[in-house]
């Protein structure tokens, strides 16, 4: 499975440079790509219902979601942020507490530290809407990240803590050459609800249910190593 979903990445950083699409951070490989385009595909998001009638909002680190962490912030959503691989858990963003003129630097990963603060999961809000970044993703909902597993954890966590429920809608903005008609996929994969591409939107009639947290017969050593946040829920579920 691993070595499927590997070449379908290396697929989508090779086109995407080849062709002329990346943006900065590059080069793309290893990364969720950054692409010409992103802002005009998140804009598809923002436009639901599902959008405009949440208040609080998590949103992936990664730079195609920028945009979208900026149009949080300015119209006034509350912006929950992973750390950088998790390893600080998570940051909330409250733009009634940060000067309007800063805003766009709060959207950023330096900014966010700056403006934000660090928030233990317990203390989150329940959250209303996921966007999250991707390499690839199916018509059928399946993504692929980049393999560090930290998008599904960062859910899983979210989930243990009774902040999201099979029901909190997930998005995500892709180029359309990141869009599969299907793809391969783990028990713990996410799946979205909504793809925005540059020139689509799609909405997922049937996906797959979510898991209901931690898989953690499947978490090995070395993750729970990296991050603090899971050696103490492993710690208290195993109690």
């Amino acid at each position: 499975m691993k070595e499927e979903k590997d070449k379908i990445r290396y697929e989508v950083w090779r086109k995407l440079e080849e062709l002329g699409l990346a943006r900065f951070p590059r080069p793309v490989y290893g990364r969720i790509p950054n692409f010409i385009g992103a802002e005009k595909a998140a804009s598809r998001l923002l436009n639901l219902r599902e959008y405009i009638d949440a208040k609080v909002v998590k949103v992936s680190p990664d730079s195609p979601q920028r945009y979208v962490r900026y149009r949080c912030l300015l119209d006034g959503k509350i912006l929950i942020m992973p750390t950088p691989r998790l390893r600080m858990g998570f940051m909330i963003l409250d733009p009634s507490k940060i000067p309007r003129r800063m805003l766009e630097r709060a959207s950023t990963i330096r900014g966010a530290f700056r403006y934000g603060r660090i928030i233990d999961p317990e203390e989150i809000p329940k959250v209303d809407l996921i966007v999250t970044g991707s390499v690839a993703v199916s018509r059928d909902g399946i993504r692929i990240g980049k393999g560090g597993g930290y998008g599904e954890l960062e859910y899983a966590i979210l989930r243990e803590f009774g902040k999201v429920d099979e029901d909190t809608p997930i998005m995500t903005n892709v180029h359309d050459i990141q869009v599969y008609e299907r793809l391969p996929s783990d028990p713990y994969d996410l799946t979205m609800d909504y793809i925005a591409t540059p020139t689509d939107l799609i909405r997922v009639k049937r996906r797959r249910n979510r898991p209901k947290g931690i898989l953690w017969s499947l978490l090995d050593e070395k993750k729970l190593n990296e991050i603090p946040l899971l050696r103490r829920l492993r710690e208290v579920s195993y109690r």
